[in-house]
């Protein structure tokens, strides 16, 4: 018997996500809402249309499109959409989403995630993924949390690889998007996995991790081995 051919005793499906607030050190997540932050967004990706290169949606040419979109987000059925807030401005920097949730099989995937810019390579953005990643695990109930990506978006898979996920394959002519074809790159985290890596993110979002320049001691990669 493989070590993933049984399932614990008390196994029992999860719980679909619902909108929520999920609140960090250096980031709030809320759910996406066009009032609140259409003007944030507009303002933090208007003039970088290489942000959407991989996203299913976008670029788009004005304020009101993008509000447009926001609201058939907001609305969707089949993900849940949060605004990824850095405490430090206040103001919404991008988006992620839980999608392709089967809760029967304790199975969901975090994607269409937008970052700005400003929320690039920042300590706010990893607590983010992290926190998505503590809710589903502690909070849903999860067994697998999957990441999945463009193959030819390699700072996708590069950060995917970062935060923990693991390499599965590659999907070839997996998908059609904006009328291109898409090999996808396919990550999950189990949930066996899961507390070797709560302890690699949250000793690295740790205040002591960081210098007076808030420049990091340990890397993320380099925690999750010790």
């Amino acid at each position: 018997m493989t070590p993933h051919s049984s399932l614990p005793l008390n196994w029992h499906p999860a719980v679909p996500p619902a909108p929520v607030t999920l609140r960090g050190r250096y980031v709030t997540l809320e759910p996406l809402d066009s009032n609140s932050h259409s003007s944030a967004l507009w303002q933090a990706t208007k003039g970088h249309d290489e942000l959407w290169q991989f996203l299913f949606d976008g670029p788009y040419a004005a304020k009101t499109n993008l509000r447009r979109a926001i609201e058939e987000k907001q609305s969707a059925s089949d993900s849940v959409f949060l605004a990824i807030v850095p405490v430090a401005t206040g103001r919404a920097g991008g988006w992620a989403s839980f999608m392709r949730m089967e809760p029967v099989d304790g199975v969901i995937e975090v994607g269409n995630i937008l970052l700005s810019p400003s929320l690039q390579r920042t300590t706010a953005a990893t607590e983010a993924m992290y926190l998505m990643a503590s809710h589903v695990f502690d909070h849903l109930g999860y067994r697998r949390y999957e990441w999945k990506c463009n193959g030819e978006n390699l700072a996708s898979r590069r950060a995917a690889e970062r935060l923990g996920f693991t390499f599965e394959g590659i999907f070839r002519q997996h998908l059609v998007v904006k009328g291109r074809n898409r090999d996808t790159a396919w990550y999950s985290m189990l949930d066996g996995e899961w507390p070797v890596r709560k302890r690699a993110f949250e000793a690295w979002l740790d205040s002591s991790n960081f210098d007076a320049k808030g420049r990091q001691r340990k890397s993320l990669k380099k925690l999750s081995i010790l």
